[in-house]
C-alpha cells in the first residue's frame, strides 16, 4: 500500500511538473483599477466633444477590456501574429474566391434591382456608381446577413487602452460616445473587433462626418435602412476623392521585359505611358482616348503569382475605405461582376501564405540593407512587394516580389557581410 501510494505521489509530481513546463504562458491582464483610471482619463475629451456625464457613465457601466481581440500590445503576447483581418492573413486566391464572388454577385444584382430608385438617387447625388456601393455592402456584411456581435464601446475601449494604435482608437471611442449622445441606441452599437458599425461597416468618426438620412424618413439608421447605409458609404467615397464616371482599374497583361518591381503608387503614370511600356488590357479591349490620360499604378497583390492590374484613382479611394489591396480589388471586381462582367482573365496560382513573422523580419532586414520600408508590420503591401522585387533584381535572384524564408535567409546573409 505504501509503495503504491509513493508511486502515485511520484507520478503526480511528474504530471504537475510537465504541466508547469508545457503550459502556455499566461497573458497577464492589466488590473481593473488601471482600466477604470484610463476610462476616467477620457472624460475631459468626451466633455469637450459635447458628451454629458450621464451618457459617459452609462456608456462605460460594467465595461471591461476584451483581451482576446487582435492588435493589442500586451506583455506575453507575440508582437507579430497572424490574427486580425482576412485581407492580411489569406492568400489572394483564397480571399478572392471565385465561388464566393459569384455568389455575392448574384445576390448583388438582385439587390441592385430591389433598391434601384435609391441607388440612382445616391449615384446622381455623389457620383459614386451603384455597383461599387452594392459591392461594399456585400463584402462587409453579405448584404446584412452578417451581424457583428461585439459591443463597440468595449472594443474601442480595449483598443484605446492597450492597442497598438491607441491614439486612433481613442479618437474613435470619443466619436462613439458622441453617437450615443446624439441618440443612437446602445443596442445598435454592435461592431467588428475594430469598432466598425452598420451594414457597410464604417468607423464612428466617419459616421459623424458623413452619415445622412438616405431614405427621407427623418432619421439616420445605418443598421437597418439600406438607403441610409449606402448614402453614407457613397458620401465617404465622394469625400475621399471619388472620380465620377471613372473605373477603379483594369486587369492587364505585362510585357516580358517588365516585372513586379514596377509596382506601387510612387510609380504611377498615365495609362498611355503604360501602353508604351507594352502593357495591355487582359480582356483585349482598347482603352478610350480619355482613359489614356488617367494616372494609374501597377498593382500585383500576389507578386508574380497572379494577375496584374493598373489601379486608378477610384481604387485608391476604395483602399482608403479599408486600407488593403485585396479588399479594394475584391470590391472592384465584385462591382464589375454585378455590372455583368466576368472573372479575372489571369488565374491566381496556389502558393503558401508566408508567416507574418517572416514578412516582418524580411521588412526589417531590407530596411537595414537600405531599402525604403515605411512599415515593418508583417503585412504584404505594395511597397513590401516592390522592395522585395528590387532586392531580388539587385542580387540576381528570381524576381517574384514575394516574401519567403529563402529571400529572408539571403537577406540575413547579406546583412552579415
Amino acid at each position: 500500500m505504501l509503495l503504491r501510494r509513493r508511486i502515485f505521489e511520484i507520478l503526480s509530481a511528474v504530471v504537475l511538473a510537465a504541466g508547469m513546463v508545457f503550459a502556455a504562458p499566461v497573458v497577464q491582464a492589466k488590473p481593473s483599477e488601471e482600466f477604470r483610471a484610463f476610462i476616467e482619463s477620457l472624460w475631459p475629451d468626451a466633455k469637450a466633444a459635447g458628451v454629458s456625464r450621464k451618457t459617459f457613465d452609462a456608456a462605460f457601466a460594467g465595461v471591461e477590456p476584451d483581451y482576446s481581440i487582435p492588435d493589442l500590445d500586451i506583455p506575453g503576447r507575440p508582437k507579430v501574429d497572424n490574427s486580425g483581418q482576412a485581407e492580411f492573413t489569406k492568400t489572394a486566391a483564397d480571399y478572392l474566391s471565385k465561388p464566393y464572388l459569384e455568389s455575392l454577385a448574384v445576390q448583388g444584382r438582385k439587390f441592385l434591382a430591389e433598391h434601384k430608385t435609391d441607388l440612382e438617387r445616391i449615384e446622381k447625388m455623389t457620383g459614386v456608381d451603384r455597383y461599387t456601393l452594392v459591392a461594399i455592402w456585400g463584402r462587409e456584411t453579405a448584404y446584412g446577413s452578417y451581424h457583428p456581435p461585439n459591443d463597440a464601446i468595449r472594443m474601442l475601449s480595449t483598443l484605446a487602452y492597450t492597442g497598438k494604435r491607441k491614439d486612433k482608437f481613442r479618437e474613435e471611442l470619443i466619436a462613439a460616445l458622441q453617437m450615443l449622445q446624439q441618440g443612437v441606441p446602445r443596442s445598435d452599437m454592435k461592431s467588428s473587433w475594430a469598432g466598425a458599425l452598420g451594414l457597410t461597416q464604417a468607423m464612428p468618426t466617419e459616421y459623424l462626418k458623413y452619415a445622412v438620412d438616405g431614405d427621407g424618413d427623418g432619421k439616420i439608421d445605418i443598421w437597418r435602412s439600406v438607403a441610409d447605409a449606402l448614402a453614407f458609404t457613397a458620401r465617404q467615397l465622394e469625400g475621399k476623392g471619388w472620380v465620377r464616371g471613372a473605373r477603379w482599374g483594369y486587369e492587364v497583361v505585362a510585357p516580358a521585359k517588365a516585372d513586379c518591381s514596377l509596382e506601387g503608387p510612387p510609380d504611377a503614370r498615365p495609362i498611355g505611358d503604360w501602353l508604351k511600356l507594352g502593357f495591355r488590357k487582359a480582356s483585349g479591349a482598347p482603352f478610350t482616348q480619355a482613359q489614356l490620360g488617367d494616372d494609374a499604378y501597377l498593382m500585383m497583390p500576389a507578386g508574380a503569382y497572379g494577375p496584374a492590374f493598373l489601379a486608378a484613382q477610384n481604387f485608391r479611394v476604395i483602399r482608403l475605405y479599408n486600407t488593403s489591396d485585396l479588399y479594394a480589388l475584391f470590391v472592384g471586381n465584385l462591382g464589375d461582376r454585378i455590372r455583368g462582367e466576368g472573372d479575372f482573365v489571369t488565374s491566381w496560382k496556389s502558393f503558401a501564405q508566408p508567416r507574418t513573422q517572416t514578412v516582418h523580419d524580411l521588412q526589417a532586414k531590407l530596411k537595414v540593407l537600405g531599402y525604403p520600408m515605411d512599415k515593418t508590420d508583417g503585412k504584404i503591401g505594395s511597397n513590401t512587394r516592390k522592395q522585395i522585387g528590387l532586392y531580388q533584381k539587385a542580387n540576381g535572384l528570381k524576381i517574384d516580389c514575394w516574401p519567403s524564408d529563402g529571400v529572408l535567409a539571403h537577406a540575413n546573409s547579406q546583412a552579415k557581410r
